[in-house]
């Protein structure tokens, strides 16, 4: 088998078989075949695409370039939740305790940020003493145990994905269904979930820009669940305007602590609870949607949900004393408020220049080694639809540099476009795939 013959075939628009997309992968991740090979195929099946079958098999054949996750000691359907990522997304924070709080098992592996805000990861590092390095058994005992863990990602886990998406970024080959959806599947999978709920960004702040892209890719990552015979729930949801108020690493988890307690976004617990239904349905406990709402919203009105928070992050080396009182949980120097200079009704918030502002105050990385700075941001005053007065609050800049935060506030608010009316009705769930 070579190379050269795989590239052709799927130049000219063939299919390929399992056995060559294996051989691909598995020669690329030993580096056997070079960059510029690995290049010509991505090329190709960029322009020529994939079908539901070669995107199956490139993505077991990345899940089997490393380690799986063997979970099988955690008692139960361990059901996981992945986000293609937005501003101010904060829901792996509240949906974790609240799925965990009703007996079922969140194992979740988590990365780092790079762009405008930091990761789960970097985010759950604002309680301090919060630990997400932990040997496999460790990992296994707290599931059982508490039934929620947190671990970070290590490179063994799809080592072949990690390789062909540097190479992607560098060859304008990313935005590609077939190869974004194998991506953040053989990660997934290979971290060993039995079922895994997916919340597919729209809009501006989102990698999907339109529905048609959205559906595309959700459609694709469900097809590649039930081909490798795993349960897989896609839920397209707004990211045209940041997802709830903050924007910032301590300042998310502080919502998201908020919003346990029943205190948070009203748009933030909605989409907790939709994507944390699925959840629960596909963990088997109910198989009715309006019981395990019901359960979900019981766990917050019960102040379950909040207390299984902090027994997660204790568990996990957290402090409890900046979980109790949020304001010890690093705040910022400064807090400089944003005033709009005219009257009306927000008709956009540009969501991500929002995220762009925060980065560059240092709420996230440039690159990879760039040090976060987690006490910095952007809080919202104001969300779309909102009326708004001349000289009223639109958000608060929360900076460590006063200079910095000063040179903030135009940017911030040139986000919000402020007009006469607001008639736009975009709605907070676009659809859910099965």
């Amino acid at each position: 088998m070579r190379m050269y013959d795989i590239i052709l075939k799927k130049r000219e628009g063939n299919e390929l078989t399992t056995g060559e997309i294996e051989f691909f992968i598995n020669g690329f991740t030993r580096g056997e075949i070079p960059d510029y090979q690995a290049s010509a195929l991505l090329m190709a099946i960029f322009f020529e695409k994939m079908n539901e079958r070669e995107t199956a098999d490139l993505t077991m054949s990345m899940v089997n370039s490393g380690e799986i996750l063997d979970l099988s000691g955690i008692h139960g359907i361990k059901v996981d939740k992945h986000s293609t990522g937005g501003v101010g997304d904060t829901t792996t924070l509240v949906l974790g305790p609240m799925v965990a709080s009703l007996g079922i098992p969140v194992a979740k592996m988590s990365g780092r940020g790079l762009g405008h805000t930091g990761g789960t990861i970097d985010k759950l590092e604002s309680i301090d003493g919060f630990n997400v390095d932990m040997d496999k058994e460790k990992f296994i005992r707290n599931v059982n145990e508490i039934k929620i863990v947190v671990g970070g990602q290590t490179g063994d886990l799809a080592p072949a994905d990690k390789k062909l998406y540097a190479l992607r970024d560098l060859t304008a080959t990313v935005e590609n269904t077939s190869l974004i959806a194998s991506s953040i599947m053989s990660k997934k999978i290979a971290s060993g979930a039995d079922a895994i709920v997916l919340d597919i960004k729209l809009g501006e702040g989102a990698f999907m820009k339109s529905k048609e892209q959205a559906l595309e890719l959700a459609k694709a990552m469900v097809s590649i669940g039930k081909m490798v015979d795993k349960k897989v729930v896609a839920v397209i949801s707004d990211m045209d305007q940041p997802l709830g108020l903050a924007v910032g690493n301590a300042l998310e988890v502080k919502e998201a602590i908020e919003t346990l307690n029943g205190r948070g976004p009203s748009d933030l617990i909605e989409l907790c609870l939709t994507l944390g239904t699925q959840m629960v349905l596909l963990s088997g406990i109910v198989d009715d949607e309006e019981k395990a709402r019901d359960l979900l919203i019981d766990s917050i009105n019960s102040g379950k949900a909040f207390e299984k928070f902090k027994e997660f992050a204790v568990s996990q080396g957290g402090n409890l004393d900046s979980v109790l009182d949020t304001s010890k949980m690093h705040p910022a120097k400064y807090v400089i408020e944003v005033k709009s200079k005219e009257e009306g009704y927000v008709s956009k918030i540009h969501a991500e220049e929002v995220g762009l502002v925060a980065m560059k105050l240092g709420a996230g990385r440039i690159t990879k080694e760039s040090v976060i700075d987690l006490a910095v941001g952007v809080v919202l005053n104001k969300k779309r639809g909102d009326k708004v007065l001349n000289g009223e609050t639109l958000a608060y800049i929360h900076a460590n540099d006063v200079n910095l935060g000063d040179e903030m506030v135009d940017e911030l608010l040139d986000c919000f476009v402020i007009s006469d009316v607001y008639d736009k009705d975009i709605p907070l769930v676009y659809e859910i795939i099965k």
